[in-house]
């Protein structure tokens, strides 16, 4: 019987050590590896600036970014990354996005979600989207302060 309780007190631990393991997620630091990331993701590698400093990925797809400073860059519209970047990767989309905006004439709008399509990549802005040529985002641009 002692046998038996203790068995199943190390099964429990161990079983619990797993899912404490599990929702862990994995901190890299390397701005080469999130771009290679997002590659294997079927994203274009240039979707992130290139003053990523680290990034965490967990098993339910739930990441963040963060950057050495919020900042500027130029695609068809002005685009600003803040310091830190959430959401929720998988193939071909990133949903619950926070940390990005895009200027659309005067006003500065939040993308809360991508989806990438072979040659395109579609942004989405609540209810609307905006879909641009994937070869935009081919090369890892340069934060602008």
């Amino acid at each position: 019987m002692a046998s038996a309780c203790s068995s199943m007190a190390s099964i429990s631990i161990l079983l619990l050590s797993l899912a404490i393991l599990l929702e862990t997620p994995l901190a890299i630091s390397s701005t080469e590896e999130v771009h290679d990331l997002l590659s294997r993701y079927g994203f274009p590698r240039g979707l992130i600036p290139s003053s990523v400093k680290e990034y965490s990925l967990s098993e339910n797809g739930n990441f963040e970014v963060r950057m050495d400073n919020p900042c500027y860059v130029q695609f068809d519209d002005l685009v600003y990354y803040d310091k830190k970047i959430t959401g929720r990767l998988a193939y071909e989309s990133i949903s619950d996005l926070s940390g990005i905006q895009a200027k659309k004439l005067f006003l500065w709008v939040p993308v809360t979600g991508i989806h990438a399509a072979s040659a395109y990549v579609q942004f989405h802005v609540g209810a609307l989207s905006e879909t641009l040529p994937a070869e935009q985002f081919d090369t890892v641009p340069v934060c602008k302060l």
